[in-house]
């Protein structure tokens, strides 16, 4: 049984034409898993049926084993499941700090007290998890800021620690290396790398070949709504039909 996230023959269409098509995914525990094709390809779409935000017409989606395809997004991210956005979901009215703490709030009891229903750790954990996230991106010295006083690449790391604060087991983040500048990229590799190391399951979406290259361990290609590719990220970036595929290498 997979302890992270499992896509077993989705299939999602919109008018008569598939989106994705019978995908098989798999995100494992401890490791960075990449899926990359070219516009169009419906990565969006399966993002938005592993995330809940869309429900498969065909195929189920498993985390740590347990069937999740009907459940919601909200009752995704009690089980441990987050995700940041293509467009940064922010609170542009609320300060840097209270922003992260919304995903603080959510933070999940272990797995044993989502299943149950029992709440979630108290305000002094939520804090805590809260400080830990400003300083891992290195926003401790924006926590007062208005969110819409940053710009782009601080707004891409803020959405990340909002979903870091909620301790997530499986993390789905949809090109989180759009806008930053080199010292930002630096550092979301280091965050990632780190949560690898505790053993979260990480899916990014990402068009920056060199950050794929970087930081993936295994990468799935798509092309038409379905999976044309997979396997460790070396030999599937330098395969020649990968690149036509993708388009973008």
């Amino acid at each position: 049984m997979s302890a992270g996230l499992t896509a077993r023959g989705v299939v999602r269409g919109f008018g008569g034409i598939r989106a994705v098509d019978g995908v098989d995914l798999a995100v494992p525990p401890g490791r960075i898993t990449a899926l990359v094709g070219p516009n169009g390809a419906g990565k969006s779409t399966l993002f938005d049926c592993l995330a809940g935000a869309a429900r498969p017409d065909a195929g189920r989606v498993l985390l740590a084993g347990r069937d999740i395809t009907a459940l919601p997004d909200h009752a995704r991210a009690r089980l441990g499941l987050a995700r940041t956005f293509q467009q940064v979901a922010v609170f542009p009215g609320l300060t840097v700090e209270q922003n992260v703490r919304v995903g603080a709030e959510q933070r999940r009891g272990g797995t044993a007290r989502a299943l149950l229903g029992l709440p979630a750790p108290g305000r002094a954990a939520a804090r805590a998890a809260t400080d830990r996230a400003l300083r891992l991106l290195d926003l401790d010295p924006v926590r007062d800021w208005p969110a819409d006083r940053l710009p782009p690449g601080t707004l891409r790391l803020l959405e990340l620690a909002r979903a870091l604060a909620a301790a997530p087991r499986v993390l789905l983040l949809d090109e989180p290396g759009a806008g930053l500048d080199l010292a930002q990229t630096a550092r979301l590799a280091a965050v990632l790398r780190a949560l690898t190391a505790e053993g979260t399951a990480l899916l990014l979406v990402e068009h920056d070949v060199e950050l794929v290259a970087r930081l993936a361990d295994t990468v799935y290609v798509m092309a038409a709504g379905r999976m044309v590719a997979r396997g460790p990220a070396r030999e599937v970036l330098a395969d020649r039909r990968v690149a036509s595929a993708w388009g973008e290498l």
